[in-house]
């Protein structure tokens, strides 16, 4: 599995956890371990531009998926096929905020829209309550097993 993780945001933040974190996400997932996946991280002036251009939204947001491949979860017994799964890209400054306000830190704000920005590239939404659920449980699921397995390192 390809996973690069950028940081273009001047802010310190653990990369490696971030894509232990898509390893184990797209694992759980059954994506073909020849799937490829970009993280970038921006800063909010970048972030701000790309909410504009792609979600005709104003202001900088936490989280944006750009899927390629259209990319869908597979099974055990049969994985997604390879390709480019897309590129997840995040604002920490955004993130540390939101942490504050939930009163987590800014690795498990940045984990949760990992996990979160993972999922919509693979089709996942939360535009209606049973999508949400659903999405939302599997976000989960996928956080604390990641949780449980960076304990046991």
């Amino acid at each position: 599995m390809t996973i690069e993780v950028n940081n273009e945001s001047n802010v310190d933040v653990d990369e490696a956890a971030l894509q232990r974190l898509a390893v184990y996400a797209l694992d759980a997932m059954h994506v073909s371990p020849e799937a490829e996946l970009a993280i970038l991280l921006v800063d909010e002036a970048a972030m701000e531009q790309l909410h504009v251009q792609w979600m005709d939204e104003p202001g900088p947001t936490d989280v944006l998926s750009f899927p390629m491949d259209e990319l869908r979860p597979g099974t055990e017994d049969q994985p997604s096929p390879a390709g480019l799964l897309g590129d997840v890209v995040l604002c920490p400054q955004v993130a540390q905020t939101q942490a504050e306000n939930a009163g987590h830190s800014l690795k498990d704000e940045l984990q949760l829209l990992t996990a979160h920005g993972i999922l919509h590239l693979l089709g996942f939404d939360h535009a209606e309550p049973a999508e949400e659920r659903e999405m939302f449980g599997i976000q989960r699921d996928i956080l604390v097993g990641f949780t449980l397995q960076e304990r046991r390192r």
